[in-house]
């Protein structure tokens, strides 16, 4: 964990539980357990929600990274403690719940419905 990721999780933690996950070359960050965004080059990437497309209406929309079919918001406005909230808040309500991983069915499971 790089010192760009330690200061989101600080300055995000304030409102909630904040989680950042190695993934792919770039980073995963879950509030609450729901997928928020990416870092990617020390930079934090925010998924386009009502909330986020409002409350964040005049920040640059870009690609994470190369490849990516999806724009998101880039965030730099860590100083300001009462967007962070409001913002993480409503993305909160506005994202989808996490699937449940699916259990791997054992042998004897299988063999019960032989």
């Amino acid at each position: 964990m790089n010192d760009f990721n330690e200061y989101v999780r600080e300055v995000f933690s304030a409102t909630g539980d904040i989680v950042i996950k190695s993934m792919m070359g770039g980073f995963l960050v879950y509030y609450n357990g729901k997928l928020i965004g990416d870092i990617c080059g020390n930079e934090l990437f925010l998924k386009r929600t009502t909330t986020s497309d409002r409350l964040l209406a005049d920040s640059e929309l870009r690609y994470p990274y190369e490849g990516s079919k999806t724009l998101m918001h880039v965030f730099d406005r860590y100083e300001d403690a009462d967007l962070i909230e409001e913002l993480l808040e409503g993305m909160y309500a506005e994202l989808p719940e996490r699937k449940p991983k699916k259990a791997k069915r054992s042998e004897k499971d299988a063999s019960k419905k032989s």
